[in-house]
């Protein structure tokens, strides 16, 4: 299989936003013959054959992969990556795209990768990693500086980072995080981090653990409301390139990020193959890393993929087959801005079941792509089922292009409780 353009049968695992702007480029190669969506979603229930397989039941995707003979599987979420799906396909003799268990542990611990970036000397904030609370209160104390940044050691939805502006509020995230137990055994071990400042971009790169080639930059909202206030969420909207990454700073990043971190993950046994994200921060003293993710980014994947010009399996697969060196990739030179409609309440409680008015029958409105994140087909209609609910995505010449044609296909599109922010990409 994969040599010479033999058409394929993928499957995708996952059903967000970002797994159904997957599958929106992956329609576009001639080289699918086929594509599976496990769980899936509403919307892109109307773009693949959703089967109703959970991203957590690995046995369950590697049998089903089989049965249907199943050319390769795109592990696209942090849970079914850092549990090893990747590692039992590859077993079953079954090609998969995404990092093994031990190379997803990039993300999947930050106690890990904090120490993989003190060790080879990549740039990032300074920390400390305590698994008592009582200890973690005596240091932040004793250091006195404010804001500073408490993280959960494990996955936490994205959501396991607390800013405390002073002690009272470092006090009350060592408690939600170590005490209430608010994300799990995610919270036995906290990273106590200094407060970085300067822009933040998103860099997402195509790894097949030897050669590194990164994708074009974008730029996340994660507060829930305008001007950056509000809670943190999952991502509010996105827009790409990101205006503060020029091509000097990519070259700094390439020399003294990407390339050291690929060569520290070979370096510790555990070679990282599939999509490398880079969380950064441009600070005065030059770009430093924020955070590792072992896949592609919510939302920043919603604006990267529509840039792509080059056939995405063919990308796939040379980075699969360890061949990316070989593989040329290019970028669209247009700009792409995604708005996200959240539920009301959150990123806090809300309610799921809501129709949304405006959408055709296959879930899109003219003029923009609509990526389906918490969406239902029921009845003939589409509700709502998530806090992110849908990504209205558009390419224009500019950022400010993009953005007005993604903002007009949101006016397009109605449902009860309906809230997006009106200031992406300002």
């Amino acid at each position: 299989m994969g040599k010479g353009g033999t058409v394929m049968k993928i499957l995708v695992i996952g059903g967000g936003g970002r797994e159904h702007a997957i599958i929106r480029k992956l329609m576009e190669s001639p080289r699918v013959s086929k594509l599976y969506c496990a769980p899936g979603n509403g919307g892109i229930s109307k773009d693949a054959e959703c089967v109703p397989i959970s991203v957590s039941d690995i046995a369950g995707v590697v049998t089903f992969a089989k049965e249907k003979a199943v050319d390769l599987v795109f592990v696209a979420p942090d849970d079914p990556l850092a549990a090893g799906m990747v590692d039992e396909l590859q077993k079953a003799g079954i090609r998969a795209f995404g990092p093994t268990a031990k190379a997803a542990e990039i993300e999947s611990s930050k106690v890990f990768s904090k120490n993989l970036m003190k060790k080879y000397n990549i740039p990032t904030a300074g920390y400390e990693v305590f698994d008592d609370p009582a200890k973690v209160l005596d240091y932040i104390r004793e250091q006195n500086t404010y804001p500073t940044v408490i993280k959960a050691d494990g996955l936490a939805l994205g959501k396991g980072v607390i800013i405390a502006a002073d002690y009272e509020e470092a006090r009350e995230a060592v408690k939600t995080i170590m005490e209430d137990k608010k994300f799990g055994a995610s919270g036995n071990r906290v990273v106590v981090e200094e407060f970085l400042t300067g822009p933040e971009v998103s860099v997402l790169a195509f790894t097949d653990g030897k050669c590194v080639k990164p994708m074009v930059s974008s730029k996340d909202h994660k507060r829930a409301l305008d001007g950056d206030k509000g809670l943190n969420t999952g991502g509010m909207g996105t827009i790409s390139p990101n205006p503060y990454y020029t091509p000097e700073i990519a070259q700094t990043c390439m020399e003294t990020i990407f390339l050291p971190t690929i060569h520290a993950m070979n370096q510790e046994g555990r070679p990282f193959s599939g999509c490398l994200y880079f969380g950064l921060m441009l600070t005065k003293d030059g770009p430093k890393v924020i955070e590792y993710n072992s896949r592609f980014g919510d939302p920043e994947t919603q604006v990267v993929l529509p840039r792509l010009k080059t056939d995405f399996v063919d990308v796939l697969e040379s980075v699969v087959d360890g061949r990316l060196e070989q593989q040329p990739i290019e970028w669209s030179d247009e700009a792409c801005a995604c708005v996200v409609l959240a539920s009301g309440g959150y990123p806090g409680p809300y309610e799921k079941g809501i129709e949304i008015h405006g959408l055709n029958a296959d879930g899109q409105v003219d003029g923009a792509t609509v990526y389906h994140a918490g969406t239902d087909w029921k009845d003939g209609k589409f509700l709502t089922n998530g806090g992110r609910v849908l990504g209205v995505t558009s390419l224009g010449e500019t950022v400010p292009e993009a953005l007005k044609s993604a903002y007009a296909g949101v006016a397009k599109i109605y449902f009860d409780g309906a809230h997006c922010r009106h200031d992406i990409g300002l």
